[in-house]
């Protein structure tokens, strides 16, 4: 994709790369549009490079991405929507989900306390999105209804490895064969 000139439509949230450190782009601010993968997009501002949410696109002009999980009359948080919302997310240079790409070992649901608790990886330890990958798990879970809080635990061991896609996954990126 080449750059993309545009002006902000409104305040957005926006994460800094790599740090993953939120900011708010006031609207009518020049950004350049520079990847847009996975419903996410990588813009620079005042000369510093920074993640937009999908559900935040409509502030650069694009289809704003709609995650409308029901709520359950019982005030449980559905374990599957969980899952849903962690399938939204796309690795930041492979435009893969984090679930498909076994980057997700466990997720814990705790009912009493209304946190969710992922132990997660990325595909090589000193990955710079790190930080962004686990806002972005953040705040994706957080739309889950009655999550209170999110806990993402960054683990290296076991170590990620190709295996751990899924076919799908390993046929997309090109190393199913």
């Amino acid at each position: 994709m080449a750059q993309k000139m545009v002006v902000t439509e409104r305040d957005c949230k926006a994460r800094l790369v790599p740090a993953g450190q939120i900011t708010t782009i006031p609207g009518g601010e020049f950004v350049s549009i520079t990847q847009e993968l996975g419903g996410n997009y990588t813009i620079t501002w005042r000369g510093n490079m920074y993640r937009i949410d999908g559900t935040d696109a409509d502030a650069i002009g694009r289809k704003a991405m709609v995650l409308d999980f029901p709520a359950s009359d019982d005030g449980l948080i559905n374990e599957k929507q969980v899952w849903d919302a962690l399938e939204t997310i796309y690795d930041p240079e492979i435009p893969i989900n984090l679930v498909s790409l076994g980057l997700i070992y466990k997720v814990n649901v705790d009912q009493d306390s209304k946190q969710v608790a992922v132990e997660m990886t990325l595909t090589a330890p000193g990955c710079g999105m790190g930080p962004v990958l686990v806002g972005d798990v953040e705040y994706r879970i957080g739309m889950v209804p009655h999550v209170k809080t999110v806990k993402v635990d960054l683990v290296f061991d076991p170590p990620w490895s190709r295996d751990m896609m899924s076919e799908e996954a390993q046929l997309e990126a090109g190393l199913f064969f």
